[in-house]
């Protein structure tokens, strides 16, 4: 889907927050400077957090407190993949919470086969960006069936006013 402005940005974040139930795992992928923590900080809100949500950048992973746990991370700068042994991760991707990958291509090999995938690509403006959102498994299909329903139903328009 193309998006044109970072209001856009935050509702798409806040309409996939508002779906999402627990246990889910978000695996999102971009340049440096896509949107990545901005999307994290809109699901965070459709989550009831209130908290200010920070990217991890330096501490690889932070938690919030809402409707549903969030454990955010950020893997651009783990060294090598027994980092992630290393601080748990598996208590934190198979949890009730909702557990978000920023850089996930970094950390492939061990991010579960069920997930919802997001990549975001900047476009040719400041604010435009390309947001493809794929989910893998059942559950994931589901939650892009209820995100193209809620698209459906406010048209791309009704995106600036949720």
């Amino acid at each position: 889907m193309n998006i044109d402005s970072i209001k856009e940005t935050e509702n798409l974040g806040l309409m996939i927050g508002k779906l999402l139930k627990g246990g889910e795992v978000i695996c999102m992928t971009g340049d440096l400077g896509a949107g990545k923590t901005t999307l994290t900080q809109s699901i965070a809100k459709g989550l009831d957090i209130e908290d200010y949500v920070t990217s991890p950048t330096f501490t690889i992973i932070n938690e919030y407190k809402g409707r549903c746990d969030l454990y955010h991370f950020d893997v651009y700068r783990i060294g090598d993949i027994e980092e992630m042994y290393d601080l748990g991760y598996e208590e934190y991707f198979y949890s009730d919470g909702v557990a978000i990958i920023e850089w996930a291509d970094i950390i492939e090999e061990i991010l579960p086969d069920e997930r919802l995938n997001i990549t975001i690509s900047k476009k040719d403006y400041m604010d435009s960006r390309e947001i493809t959102i794929e989910g893998k498994g059942d559950k994931y299909s589901n939650i892009i069936k209820e995100l193209e329903e809620l698209f459906e139903a406010i048209g791309k328009k009704g995106v600036e006013r949720i």
